[in-house]
């Protein structure tokens, strides 16, 4: 049966009951919509976020940095997307596109704002000096990751992801169309990755970091259910890679930063010290996720 086809109108009219799972958060206008300050932990560092793949990025890096000794402890708040947390005045004051992640750093002279999760994992590698080649030629194949990651996960997220899993109805073009691109996005990483252990080269980097909450859990199956409908696990290289990754400590800890799903021991809603991992995720505190 073929789809019901759609004619735009000369001019666009915001229907404020489309949009399925996400119609109450999604407008087409920026700005705050409410007045709410935004806490202040004890740390210079203070990350406002949620566990997606964009968000799990940073505190992946954040946990990379403390397990290789660096002074990078931060507190990490929940920003609850489903309920409108980004549109606060606090939020949207350091990330006036209200995505998460955001970032406060309050070691500088004046509190630095940073958003957008890949220029977040830049600041921080720059900052800290880790996770990035000092090579002229091996940071810019870095950064070619680092930038493919973030022009191409809006295709598998907005776009693969958004119609295959949430959208309110299922339209076979859409799906189709995306579904090539991202076979064709897991190609590019397995051909990288088949004469190379990691993304970027020999190193673990921030383009592993950026790469790996996406296309990592991907075919691992941990977003959108999906890996069998794609047949993730035809792409060996990115699967051996995705291993590697998932294996590492500081990884598991920051894939359970800010999580307020799956399983209580892999949930801690807020961080702010390393014994919270051990004393404060969600079976240890009792109680619904919030």
């Amino acid at each position: 049966m073929s789809e019901q086809s759609y004619t735009p109108p000369k001019v666009w009219q915001w229907d404020k009951g489309s949009g399925g799972k996400f119609a109450s958060i999604n407008r087409p206008i920026a700005g705050a919509t409410h007045e709410k300050a935004l806490p202040i932990g004890e740390h210079a560092l203070q990350l406002h976020s949620l566990a997606t793949p964009n968000g799990v990025k940073v505190t992946i890096m954040l946990e990379e940095l403390l397990a290789a000794g660096y002074a990078a402890d931060y507190d990490a708040y929940m920003i609850n997307i489903m309920e409108g947390d980004q549109f606060s005045r606090g939020f949207v004051e350091i990330n006036p596109n209200s995505k998460i992640p955001a970032l406060i750093d309050y070691s500088t002279d004046e509190p630095t704002r940073v958003f957008e999760s890949g220029s977040i994992l830049l600041y921080l590698a720059e900052k800290f000096q880790a996770f990035i080649p000092t090579d002229h030629t091996a940071r810019t194949e870095c950064l070619n990751w680092l930038f493919w990651q973030m022009a191409s996960a809006p295709i598998l997220g907005g776009g693969f992801g958004h119609f295959y899993a949430y959208a309110p109805e299922k339209y076979q073009y859409p799906i189709d169309r995306y579904t090539m691109e991202v076979k064709r996005q897991l190609d590019v990483l397995n051909r990288q990755l088949a004469e190379r252990p990691y993304i970027a080269g020999d190193d673990y980097t921030i383009a592993d970091m950026a790469i790996y909450p996406w296309y990592g859990a991907l075919v691992e199956n941990k977003v959108y259910d999906a890996a069998e409908f794609l047949e993730a696990h035809t792409y060996l290289h990115v699967n051996r890679w995705a291993k590697l990754i998932s294996e590492r400590g500081a990884v598991k800890r920051g894939r359970m930063v800010n999580r307020a799903w799956g399983e209580p021991h892999e949930q801690l809603h807020e961080r702010h010290h390393a014994s919270d991992f051990e004393l404060k995720t969600q079976d240890k505190l009792g109680g619904d996720p919030e």
